[in-house]
């Protein structure tokens, strides 16, 4: 029986990814934060097949601890200071956590366990002011925010590792994935769930930043295979992944209202305070490397993805 450990497993991409690897026949081992108050709603329906060690990605003998604890076959490193906007506001422990946290897991293979192979969850924020459209493996750099830098530096270490010490890291580069599981501060949940709120009458308004901004939006339980199939390749490669189509943030709002009938119109506005201070315009992917080696692609379009996630908002929101 093979091992996984992952990092952020109690988030949106660590919950599915869980989920698959346990489905494939793996031991799943969880890395979590101690805090006073645990959550584990997305992971229930499995917290009893999965074993959880309390270590934090800003603590290296933890790290190091949890490593030695379940000698991984695989290591997932999913967690992050993840939402963009916060980032601003605390640029500092986003790069503890975010870019030193990545160095702090790869070191803990290092020492214990060096032939574990690794997973790092890179981000298509490191594009950021795009050079080039679309964005391929190749496409420089251009990080606009605190969050896009630090993951820049997670990139670039975990490239460091595999060329100085011959391990086994590669990075995903997933472009935004969104599912009912996503936290209520990203603009994609916030959409869905506020249109369901507002078909209930439980809310008048939604206030958003910047409606032209434009994403490619997928899937999150579809991107997760593509993670553990990097770790199934006989070389460390890095991958982009993403649905290779676009769409603005006005597009999102119109799917989910539509969804419940109502004119998004009606009830979306623009706040200046949710405005990021410096904006990434457009990102979209070219994932025509992992369609090739791995054999992946998108499964879920955006509409069905939109219906998904507000249906499943509706759900919650009627305690059904």
């Amino acid at each position: 029986m093979k091992k996984a450990l992952i990092t952020g497993i109690t988030g949106q991409d660590g919950s599915y990814l869980a989920e698959f690897l346990l489905g494939k026949g793996y031991q799943v081992f969880g890395i979590t934060r101690r805090t006073s108050t645990p959550n584990y709603d997305r992971i229930k329906h499995i917290v009893d097949r999965v074993e959880l060690i309390s270590a934090d990605l800003m603590d290296q003998h933890s790290l190091s601890y949890a490593v030695k604890k379940c000698m991984p076959d695989e290591f997932y490193n999913l967690a992050a200071q993840s939402f963009v906007h916060t980032s601003f506001d605390q640029p500092v422990l986003t790069g503890e956590v975010t870019a030193l946290g990545v160095a702090r897991a790869l070191e803990a293979i290092r020492l214990v366990k060096p032939d574990t192979k690794f997973y790092q969850a890179s981000s298509s924020e490191m594009f950021g002011k795009v050079r080039e459209t679309p964005q391929n493996e190749n496409t420089p750099f251009y990080p606009r925010s605190p969050y896009g830098v630090a993951k820049v530096y997670g990139h670039w270490i975990t490239v460091n590792y595999r060329e100085s010490y011959n391990m086994f890291t590669v990075s995903g580069i997933l472009f935004n994935h969104e599912s009912p599981r996503r936290g209520l501060e990203f603009v994609t949940r916030k959409i869905s769930h506020a249109a369901a709120r507002i078909k209930l009458g439980k809310q008048d308004k939604l206030y958003l930043g910047n409606l032209e901004s434009k994403r490619d939006w997928g899937y999150a339980a579809d991107y997760v295979e593509a993670m553990w199939l990097m770790l199934q390749e006989d070389k460390p490669v890095d991958f982009v992944v993403g649905t290779e189509s676009t769409h603005s943030v006005k597009e999102f709002c119109q799917l989910a209202f539509d969804q419940v009938g109502l004119n998004w119109h009606d009830y979306v506005e623009q706040k200046k305070e949710y405005m990021r201070p410096v904006e990434v315009d457009m990102l979209v992917a070219d994932a025509a490397k992992a369609k090739k080696v791995l054999g992946w692609q998108a499964k879920t379009s955006i509409n069905d993805l939109v219906k998904l996630m507000v249906e499943e908002d509706l759900k919650k929101e009627k305690g059904i």
